[in-house]
């Protein structure tokens, strides 16, 4: 593992984040302004936010009562030299030997770990308490990890050839990350994408893997499905949470109400989804459409930041709108994995529902009431486990939140996010209830 890096030895002099473009001048300054310095920025801002976060070149803490946990970035090598893993990590300043197995935070398609900057403070404290470590990680070929060529060389009619070598990208680097590491066995807190390459993860290394969270983890149910991914363009944020919200049970009318809402959004898709299904066909990624519009690419991209992140403060939405613009205009790669994984929809081309059986460990399936990914599958896959053998499923919906739960309701997803890491292995039964 090599030291710190990705954030400025500085630390007093990190500028704030730039003003969201709302003019083809101020565009092309940000276009031109993206880059590897601008990123690493991007993204220390917000993991600025911990009291105990330390930049690189800060002095080594002593451990003591007030600081129970340190947090830092650095890249972690690969077997290649030419691959790394971008790498956040809070970690127990006295560790326990009785320490649980460590979190490890998986982002979703195109995102990056700084996307759970509000989950950051209670896994931090859950850490400390424990005496163990979290780490948040981007997956090799996006966020801020090395962009690699991702090349794959099934034939497009070999759909099975097609997922696995796209699955082996993501799901090797992982496993080199974990030796790397010297992890024995962690907990994936995977979103989406990543809560889908989790269960891949865990069905190639069962005894590598203590639990699986999956907060509205893609690719999980048979298509058709209900899931309607234009809306992560289009739709703003959900918010309204308040402190009194809490897990509620995924009960079947609460799933049945929100596909009914999924479909009705549905049937209102535009005609433009020909289009996207063609370029999807064809291998393009969104962000390949973002980057091909070269000076307005910054100004597309803030029109989403300001709709997506209505509920966060000025701040944030800027902060989190910078670190967006850069990761996305950076060098494609793993991004383009998405058409050998999933369909147009957003449904699996091999479906995880027909997948998860095997798993003998808790997985817990997490949608937000506002989602537009499909929930049939995750209580599906929860019953598939359960007849299996596998008592220890269970699945979850988060009120006042969308497809980003862990964003839209930080608080109450925090609360449940510690209660399943402290959850005991074995305890339990298949569950919808909170």
């Amino acid at each position: 593992m090599s030291g710190p890096t990705g954030s400025l030895a500085d630390t007093l002099s990190l500028p704030p984040a730039r003003e969201i473009p709302s003019t083809f001048a101020a565009s092309v300054k940000s276009w031109w302004a993206a880059g590897e310095k601008e990123s690493a920025a991007s993204e220390e801002r917000l993991l600025r936010k911990l009291p105990y976060f330390r930049a690189a070149g800060s002095p080594p803490v002593t451990p003591d009562a007030a600081t129970p946990v340190i947090a830092q970035s650095s890249r972690v090598e690969l077997d290649d030299p030419k691959e790394y893993l971008n790498t956040f990590a809070i970690t127990a300043t006295s560790p326990s030997p009785d320490a649980p197995p460590p979190a490890v935070v998986l982002h979703g398609y195109g995102a990056g770990l700084g996307f759970f900057f509000q989950n950051f403070p209670a896994l931090g404290t859950w850490a400390g308490k424990r005496g163990g470590s979290v780490f948040a990680v981007d997956w090799l070929g996006m966020g801020r990890s090395a962009r690699v060529p991702f090349h794959v060389k099934a034939k497009r009619e070999d759909i099975d050839g097609r997922v696995n070598e796209a699955e082996t990208f993501f799901v090797d680097s992982l496993e080199q990350w974990r030796r790397k590491m010297g992890l024995e066995t962690m907990t994936l807190i995977g979103h989406s994408l990543g809560g889908y390459l989790s269960i891949a993860y865990a069905l190639r290394h069962p005894t590598r893997v203590h639990k699986l969270i999956l907060l509205s983890p893609a690719g999980i149910p048979r298509d058709p499905n209900n899931s309607v991914p234009s809306r992560e363009l289009t739709d703003p944020q959900t918010t309204g949470a308040t402190d009194q919200d809490h897990p509620e049970p995924a009960d079947p009318q609460r799933v049945e109400d929100l596909k009914a809402t999924q479909q009705a959004a549905k049937r209102e898709e535009s005609n433009s989804r020909k289009v996207l299904t063609y370029l999807w066909e064809k291998g393009w990624s969104p962000f390949q459409v973002v980057r091909s519009t070269f000076f307005w690419g910054p100004m597309l991209i803030g029109k989403y930041s300001t709709r997506r992140f209505i509920g966060l403060s000025e701040d944030e939405t800027r902060a989190m709108h910078d670190y967006i613009l850069n990761i996305t205009l950076a060098k494609g790669s793993g991004e383009y994995c998405i058409s050998h994984l999933l369909a147009p929809g957003a449904h699996a081309r091999r479906p995880m529902v027909d997948r998860i059986a095997p798993l003998k460990i808790p997985v817990t399936f997490v949608y937000g009431d506002h989602d537009w990914m499909d929930p049939e599958g995750g209580k599906e896959s929860v019953e598939r486990l359960r007849q299996a053998g596998n008592g220890l499923g269970r699945m979850y919906m988060i009120p006042h939140a969308g497809h980003h739960v862990y964003l839209d309701n930080p608080k109450a997803m925090n609360d449940l996010l510690i209660k399943e890491l402290d959850r005991p292995a074995g305890s339990g039964r298949t569950s919808y209830a909170a």
